[in-house]
């Protein structure tokens, strides 16, 4: 039969549903070569949807011990990632569920509806010792289903009531509905919120992250978050050689003049599945670029590594080494330096911490 180019799948960041192969899964069964023609037999597929399953787990904090990143405890209310950026490092956890971190990861979410609840038994624990909570470190806190969840704002609202410090990474505009908590946090030193911005050019960014918010309102959200006075970081994250490193300059530039306070880079990381995802996203959308982004993705790590997709180690997986890291490191000092921001972390406060009622009820004073 003729091989034939598939078309790009519309509307999604991966190209298609991978099998996970690890954790010693049994290989999902594939019936013959027909799949491969289905779309020319069949004609297209039905449009994917998005489906979201609740859980009501015992507990809602993950604790770490990762030396390499300043917070030793999270809040994932959400199971997958409807932006389905291609790059997502947490695209593996999917596996965990026998579940594609493809498609799959895009399209079957989690919810975990009693966050909130959950979190406010663990602040009220006597035995509870209060640093600050990270939300947006796995799965985004406002992807499009929190819209209709609303748990993050739950979860915000317990915060304040405790006077617990939390932290937020975004890439949706939609932070700013919880405008009035965010600066009634940061009145009390309670919060930073980063928002992570990839490019400027709105048709990469439909093709890298389709579903998160525009970058132009992204960076919108971050002047506003500024003018309000809570803390406001942009994360120029990942940056992708030969794809997005030509925004950086850019990026930084709009950000000083909106007055935000800090800024932070990540090279791309390409752990476990991701890194085929990945691959497949490149020859799909830049076939004839594929080559020299990935060249470079190597080059990165070589000094460690030899030239693998990927360094999973602690502190150098943050920090690439060779020319073109230096390249980088070097562009991004210079445009914070021009743009006047500084790449301090924020100082979270912890010393007012109060625990809250059980039984929901806010105190008066």
């Amino acid at each position: 039969m003729e091989q034939r180019k598939l078309p790009p799948v519309k509307g999604r960041g991966a190209q298609s549903a991978l099998v996970p192969q690890r954790f010693g899964l049994a290989a999902r069964e594939e019936d013959g070569d027909w799949r491969d023609a289905a779309q020319f037999i069949d004609g297209p597929p039905v449009k994917l949807r998005t489906t979201v399953t609740e859980e009501h787990p015992r507990t809602i904090l993950s604790y770490n011990t990762s030396p390499d990143i300043p917070f030793d405890r999270s809040i994932n209310a959400y199971r997958g990632c409807e932006h389905g950026c291609i790059y997502c490092y947490a695209r593996p956890t999917h596996a965990f569920h026998d579940l594609s971190p493809g498609l799959d990861f895009e399209t079957r979410l989690f919810a975990k509806p009693e966050a909130a609840m959950l979190l406010r038994a663990t602040l009220a624990n006597p035995k509870y010792q209060p640093r600050w909570i990270a939300m947006g470190t796995n799965t985004d806190p406002y992807q499009p289903i929190d819209a209709r969840y609303q748990i993050t704002r739950q979860v915000l609202e317990v915060c304040l009531e405790a006077r617990h410090p939390v932290t937020i990474t975004t890439k949706s505009d939609r932070v700013l509905r919880d405008l009035d908590l965010l600066e009634a946090l940061a009145r009390r030193r309670l919060v930073a919120v980063a928002v992570s911005v990839t490019t400027l050019d709105a048709r990469l960014s439909g093709l890298l992250e389709p579903r998160a918010s525009a970058p132009a309102k992204r960076v919108a959200a971050l002047g506003k978050l500024a003018e309000a006075g809570v803390p406001a970081h942009i994360s120029v994250a990942p940056v992708i050689p030969a794809i997005t490193d030509e925004f950086m300059e850019g990026l930084i530039a709009r950000a000083g003049a909106l007055g935000v306070g800090s800024a932070s880079w990540i090279p791309l990381r390409l752990p476990h599945e991701v890194a085929p995802l990945f691959r497949e996203w490149l020859n799909v959308h830049y076939p004839n670029r594929a080559g020299k982004v990935m060249s470079i993705v190597r080059s990165i790590r070589a000094n460690r590594y030899g030239g693998r997709d990927n360094d999973p180690d602690f502190f150098t997986r943050m920090r690439p080494s060779g020319v073109w890291a230096d390249l980088f490191r070097a562009r991004f000092n210079l445009a914070c330096k021009r743009a006047g921001i500084a790449q301090a972390r924020f100082e979270l406060d912890c010393s007012h911490f109060r625990r809250p009622e059980l039984g929901g009820q806010m105190r008066l004073l």
